[in-house]
């Protein structure tokens, strides 16, 4: 009688990394990478809805498709003069089963172009959807893009 492998592949999965439920490439963990709880996909950034209080948590009942919709700048609170200071950049997820908004950070591995057309995608959102992030203390860039690509790429050198 055979042994079924099953267990074995969806251990190694969950070890070693995930197939993309949309594209459906095969996406590595890595602590390199800023990966340590992924569950966004670096090619196309669609995630799955799997957290449901924090990041790793794995607790969500949903398990629904999130869909990328934007990007958004971690808080860091304030800076001497009390201006608020921008963190590293977030993807901002809507669960297309449950409508759930998640932030997710972005990995080293990530599609930087994605991030761009993304980026590009979000000032297409309807002004109720962006009223309703900033009800829900999410505050989507709609503008900022020399500052998303210096997060992506690095600040340009002067000569």
């Amino acid at each position: 009688m055979r042994k079924n492998n099953s267990n074995n592949i969806q251990k190694k999965e969950k070890k070693d990394g995930f197939e993309c439920l949309s594209c459906k490439k095969w996406v590595v963990f890595s602590p390199f990478m800023g990966t340590r709880h992924r569950n966004h996909c670096p090619y196309c950034l669609m995630t799955r809805h799997l957290d449901l209080e924090k990041s790793g948590d794995r607790k969500a009942k949903c398990k629904g498709e999130m869909k990328p919709i934007g990007l958004t700048f971690k808080k860091e609170g304030k800076d001497k003069y009390g201006k608020e200071r921008e963190g590293e950049l977030m993807i901002i997820h809507e669960c297309l089963a449950c409508n759930k908004i998640s932030i997710n950070r972005i990995a080293g591995d990530d599609d930087a172009e994605m991030i761009l057309k993304l980026f590009d995608s979000s000032k297409k959102l309807s002004k109720e959807k962006i009223e309703e992030l900033k009800r829900e203390g999410v505050d989507i860039i709609l503008d900022k893009k020399e500052e998303i690509k210096n997060q992506l790429f690095g600040k340009p050198q002067t000569p």
